[in-house]
């Protein structure tokens, strides 16, 4: 998700804050390389965006650069955990820190809702019948 974002976003812009349970945060900035910043931007979301793609999208809808269209909020997945294998073969997943959008928003269980509400966007649709009315 900051790899990809950095592509898209002004040099300076802010990505992701990554806050550890301390509070600690880590600011991710675009270093501004390959940037692209002036060609319209459209990014399609539904119930099962999840995780870096969630990192992309707040980042683009945050920073003003694209818009965000689907037919549902995105999943919600907004912390970063550890997960260790147990000695029965089982697991437990730690977390160990969680993500803020770049204005401060806590995605986690609620997702992010789109700009635009596409209700004849469906998983198996093509873009352009989800973009249809849009562009």
């Amino acid at each position: 998700g900051v790899d990809v974002a950095k592509l898209f976003l002004p040099p300076k812009a802010r990505i992701i804050s990554e806050v550890d349970r301390t509070g600690r945060a880590t600011i991710y900035i675009n270093d501004g390389v390959g940037s692209e910043t002036q060609l319209p931007l459209y990014v399609l979301v539904d119930e099962k965006t999840a995780s870096a793609s969630e990192i992309l999208t707040a980042a683009l809808q945050d920073n003003h650069r694209a818009t965000v269209v689907g037919p549902s909020k995105t999943f919600g997945k907004g912390r970063i955990q550890n997960v260790q294998a147990l000695p029965s073969g089982s697991g437990i997943a730690i977390t160990k820190a969680k993500y803020l959008s770049p204005s401060g928003r806590d995605i986690q269980s609620v997702g992010i809702a789109p700009d635009i509400t596409a209700k004849t966007c469906a998983p198996k649709d093509s873009a352009m019948n989800c973009l249809d009315g849009v562009l």
